[in-house]
C-alpha cells in the first residue's frame, strides 16, 4: 500500500489504470474506507481512459488516526452550535480538503476530477470552490452542502447511526449484526440489499482499521464545518449531483440543494437509491461522472 505524507499527515492510497490518463480522484464517506469505491466501480473508469485514484481519509482506514485527540463530546457540541458558540474540534472538512488537494500535489498532479460520495462530497465541494483552478470536473454522490435549512434523517436512523457498536475484539457476531442492520436500513428498496457481500465488506474495512472514535472526529468536522452554500459560488468546473430518491440519511433536497447552489449544475436523482451505491447502479453512475468529466473538455474549449 502506497502512501504520502501530506498536511502532517499520512494518507494510504491507490492508483488504477493509465498514468497518462486525466484523474479522477474518489473520496469516502464518513467512517468508511477506500473499500467502498470497488475495484469494480473504479475498472469502469479506467476503461474510458481515466486514471482512478482512491484513498482513506485521515482517521479512517490504514491512512493516519489521530489517536491522541478524544472523542467529541456531542452534547457539548450540540449546545455550543445551539447557541451559536464556536467550538474546539481536532478538525474540519477544509482540512480534510486539503489532504486529498496534498496527495495530489504529492503525485505531481495538477488538475483532477473529484467525486466524493456523502462526507466525500462535502470534501469535493470544498476543493472545487477552494481551488477552481485545480478541479476539471466535480461529482458529489448523496451529498449535502450542509444546509441546516434541508430536512434531516429520521429520528430512528440518527439513533441506528450514533448508537455505539459492541467491540469486534468481544462479540464479533453482534458487530457484524449491528453494521449489517444499518447497512440495511439506509439501503435503497429498488434494489435487493445484498448481505453476503455487505458482510464481506465489513470484515473487509474491520481487518483494516477499527476506530469508532475516527468516525466521531469526523463527525466533528462536519459540524464545524457548517453550511458550504457560501462557498459553491466559486466552483467554476461542470458539477453533478447524484442523489438517491430514496435516500433515508441524506434526503433528496440535500442533492437538490447542491445543484441549485452551484451554477450549470445538473441533477441526477435514482429511483429506488438509497444511501448506498449497489453495483446495479455502478453503470448508470459511472457513465453520468464520465460524461460531466468530458464536458470539461468542451467548456475549455
Amino acid at each position: 500500500m502506497p502512501y504520502v505524507e501530506t498536511n502532517r499527515v499520512t494518507i494510504a492510497y491507490e492508483s488504477f489504470g493509465p498514468v497518462d490518463g486525466e484523474v479522477i480522484l474518489l473520496i469516502a464517506g464518513l467512517g468508511t474506507q477506500m473499500l467502498r469505491w470497488s475495484p469494480e466501480f473504479c475498472d469502469r473508469l479506467t476503461v474510458q481512459g481515466f486514471r482512478v485514484i482512491r484513498f482513506d481519509n485521515r482517521d479512517a482506514g490504514l491512512s493516519m488516526h489521530l489517536y491522541d485527540q478524544p472523542a467529541p463530546d456531542f452534547a457539548a457540541l450540540s449546545a455550543a452550535a445551539a447557541g451559536g458558540r464556536p467550538f474546539a474540534v481536532p478538525y474540519t472538512l477544509d482540512d480534510m480538503a486539503s489532504d486529498a488537494l496534498g496527495l495530489l500535489d504529492a503525485l505531481g498532479i495538477e488538475q483532477a476530477h473529484l467525486v466524493g460520495r456523502s462526507m466525500g462530497g462535502m470534501i469535493a465541494q470544498i476543493v472545487a470552490s477552494t481551488y477552481p483552478h485545480r478541479t476539471l470536473s466535480l461529482a458529489a454522490i448523496m451529498s449535502s452542502t450542509g444546509n441546516p435549512e434541508l430536512p434531516k434523517a429520521g429520528a430512528e436512523v440518527m439513533a441506528m447511526l450514533m448508537r455505539p457498536a459492541p467491540a469486534p475484539s468481544v462479540d464479533l457476531e453482534g458487530y457484524l449484526a449491528h453494521s449489517l442492520a444499518f447497512a440495511r436500513r439506509i439501503a435503497g428498496p429498488g434494489y435487493r440489499f445484498d448481505e453476503t457481500a455487505q458482510r464481506a465488506l465489513i470484515m473487509s474495512e474491520l481487518e483494516r482499521s477499527y476506530d469508532p472514535a475516527g468516525t466521531s472526529r469526523q463527525i466533528a468536522a462536519i459540524a464545524a464545518t457548517g453550511d458550504l452554500r457560501p462557498r459553491l459560488s466559486h466552483v467554476t468546473a461542470p458539477a453533478l449531483a447524484v442523489h438517491g430518491a430514496d435516500d433515508p440519511l441524506v434526503p433528496k433536497a440535500a442533492g437538490a440543494d447542491i445543484a441549485a447552489s452551484i451554477a450549470g449544475a445538473r441533477l441526477m436523482i435514482i429511483d429506488g437509491m438509497g444511501h448506498d451505491l449497489p453495483a446495479p447502479l455502478y453503470n448508470r453512475v459511472v457513465r453520468a461522472i464520465v460524461e460531466n468529466a468530458r464536458s470539461a473538455r468542451f467548456q475549455k474549449a
